[in-house]
């Protein structure tokens, strides 16, 4: 297939892109459909991420024609524990996106919440803008509610502050607020700014805690409110622009 970014009069925006304002995947994800040889322009089979498209393209994923990219849209989703934040699960657990299908037009998560974490997930449209809320350097704010076995202080929280390594994994800082005794378990607020992979879970296990309910209550700007479980709701577009600023926004084509 001829390289139509070898044409300096050419105009359009590498497949990668296009894919994640179409809403299929992220970016990186879109590169790995592109390597299975499962992306199609006008009946080709794709090599390359760096191929240009345009609107009016035959553009295909899996034999599904993929739609032009429509406005970025954003949903609060009350999720429950026992649902998996992927598309397909290879263990064959019910998915997120399984809940939802039929309810919402097709949407990625921004971030992830395990298994059974429960609370605040962001879907959307469009790939550029989870990329964008998802990039440490934006620094967007993951508070939670914590119930976890076990005794620990609020001088041991505030000691979260600084970071902590932990086998080797550099946690940043951490604020926590011990909030209530309940039994032999404590109610803690924590907000952190990373979000690595369970790191919630392993920094209360660092305090001799053991977590036996998360719950994510605002992701951002974005909160969990009163939201039920399971239940859904858009964020509208003027409240959306407001919270990303002009200049995000202008990044995502909002």
């Amino acid at each position: 297939m001829a390289d139509p970014t070898a044409r300096p009069e050419f105009e359009g925006e590498r497949i990668a892109k296009f894919l994640a304002r179409a809403g299929v995947a992220s970016r990186r994800e879109a590169e790995k459909l592109i390597e299975q040889g499962i992306v199609t322009v006008n009946g080709e089979v794709l090599s390359t991420p760096a191929f240009k498209v345009t609107p009016d393209m035959d553009i295909r994923v899996d034999g599904t024609r993929v739609a032009k990219p429509q406005p970025p849209r954003m949903w609060r989703f009350h999720k429950p524990d026992g649902l998996v934040t992927t598309h397909k699960d290879p263990q064959g657990r019910p998915t997120v996106f399984q809940a939802l299908e039929g309810r919402l037009p097709r949407v990625i998560s921004i971030g992830r919440l395990d298994l059974t974490t429960e609370g605040l997930l962001l879907l959307t449209n469009s790939g550029a803008l989870s990329r964008q809320l998802e990039l440490p350097a934006n620094a967007w704010t993951r508070r939670y509610r914590v119930r976890a076995y076990g005794r620990t202080t609020q001088k041991a929280l505030d000691g979260l502050q600084e970071g902590v390594n932990i086998d080797g994994i550099e946690y940043g800082p951490i604020r926590a607020k011990l909030d209530q005794q309940q039994g032999d378990n404590q109610w803690i607020t924590l907000s952190i700014n990373e979000g690595k992979n369970r790191e919630v879970r392993n920094v209360m296990r660092h305090l001799g805690l053991t977590v036996n309910r998360l719950i994510r209550t605002a992701y951002g700007p974005f909160q969990l409110g009163k939201l039920p479980k399971g239940d859904y709701e858009e964020v509208p577009g003027k409240q959306l622009r407001e919270q990303l600023g002009r200049k995000l926004c202008e990044q995502i084509g909002l």
